[in-house]
């Protein structure tokens, strides 16, 4: 990757996934003299991130600066009040790129005019580079500035494209808010087995490690999903005694059926 490939990047937004693109884009070969952070208040860490890589920091869009790429990694509460700043960096080139949940292209728009402009929905395992992302591109999105797009956001891990705008709230849904999913497997695990008679913290280890290595395991193998766990199970046996409850007519399918809708509801409405 060279500076000529990519141009000028705005990165807007120096939190936990803005700084973890930034710090994927360094590692990928993005030189830190072509991107240039927007953010009023950046932590230590990320400051010396930003000085090391010989990037250059503003709280406010430098005069007469241009983006090739504006990459948008604020929360979509404050999008609103954020994007009427930024207009100044738009250029006939510039393709838009935001990682905010709910956030529209038609209401950024309003602000940017219109744009190529792609939504992205990375998770937070990005932040060790082993995220997921799901993206959508409007029609005004060139075939070059898809694969730069496509480029920096799969620093962070593999990257999905969709076909209609709709799609990124089933993302979100699914794999942006997948890992607190996890997690909570992690704390209903632990809990199940403390009070199986296991010590609270040893059940936690216990079930932690397990989740984890599962997904080493599935990241790892080619097989599918499904073929893993019948390799686990065997017939009448105790893997075979959970898995009679957990995939009961009642058991887990329906409750992540809910759970997924709920979300991706949710992601509408942040969307009104």
């Amino acid at each position: 990757m060279s500076q000529s490939a990519f141009g000028q990047i705005v990165l807007v937004g120096a939190g936990n996934m803005g700084g973890a693109m930034l710090s994927g884009w360094l590692k990928n070969g993005v030189p830190g003299s072509s991107v240039t952070v927007l953010d009023p208040s950046p932590s230590e860490t990320m400051m010396a991130m930003i000085r090391d890589a010989g990037a250059s920091h503003s709280v406010n869009p430098p005069e007469g600066l241009t983006a090739d790429i504006l990459f948008l990694a604020v929360k979509p509460q404050v999008m609103d009040a954020v994007l009427p700043k930024l207009s100044s960096l738009m250029g006939e080139t510039t393709a838009v790129v935001s990682v905010a949940a709910g956030k529209t292209i038609a209401s950024m728009e309003t602000h940017l005019g219109a744009a190529a402009m792609v939504r992205a929905m990375p998770n937070t395992p990005a932040m060790i580079g082993r995220g997921v992302t799901g993206a959508y591109a409007n029609a005004a999105v060139s075939e070059t500035q898809r694969d730069i797009v496509h480029r920096l956001l799969k620093v962070s891990g593999p990257v999905e494209w969709v076909d209609s705008e709709d799609a990124i709230n089933a993302v979100t849904a699914l794999s942006g808010s997948g890992p607190a999913y996890v997690f909570y497997l992690v704390e209903c695990m632990a809990e199940a087995g403390r009070k199986a008679g296991l010590p609270a913290d040893l059940a936690m280890r216990l079930a932690r490690e397990t989740v984890a290595g599962a997904g080493e395991l599935l990241h790892q193998s080619p097989d599918p999903a499904s073929k893993l766990r019948q390799n686990v199970t065997s017939p009448g046996g105790t893997t075979a005694a959970a898995l009679s409850v957990l995939m009961a007519d009642e058991g887990m399918q329906p409750l992540f059926d809910q759970a997924i809708e709920a979300a991706r509801k949710r992601a509408e409405e942040l969307a009104q």
